[in-house]
């Protein structure tokens, strides 16, 4: 999900460039949107890509980070990085 649309699961057909209304449950908001793209999938619902008919990043309420945020910016958290997963550095 991001500001443009979502990577959904749809059990119920539909057409790419068919438009749809989505709705945020935990806000009651609604957003038009049309499907972009159909992955059918084998056993699970299709993967389906909605994209929003304007851009809207509140509309799942997370936040973004700003287009010019870099991991090497000062605001970034640091990780150690290694064989292992990742961890993180306190300081």
């Amino acid at each position: 999900m991001n500001a443009h649309g979502a990577l959904i699961e749809l059990r119920e057909p539909v057409l790419v460039g068919q438009a749809l209304r989505m709705k945020n449950l935990a806000t009651n908001e609604e957003m038009n949107c049309k499907v972009a793209d159909i992955n059918p999938g084998h056993a699970t619902p299709a993967e389906v890509g909605v994209e929003f008919a304007e851009a809207w990043s509140r509309f799942w309420r997370v936040t973004f980070p700003p287009t010019d945020w870099s991991p090497h910016s000062p605001e970034a958290k640091r990780f150690a990085s290694g064989p292992a997963a990742p961890t993180l550095v306190k300081k």
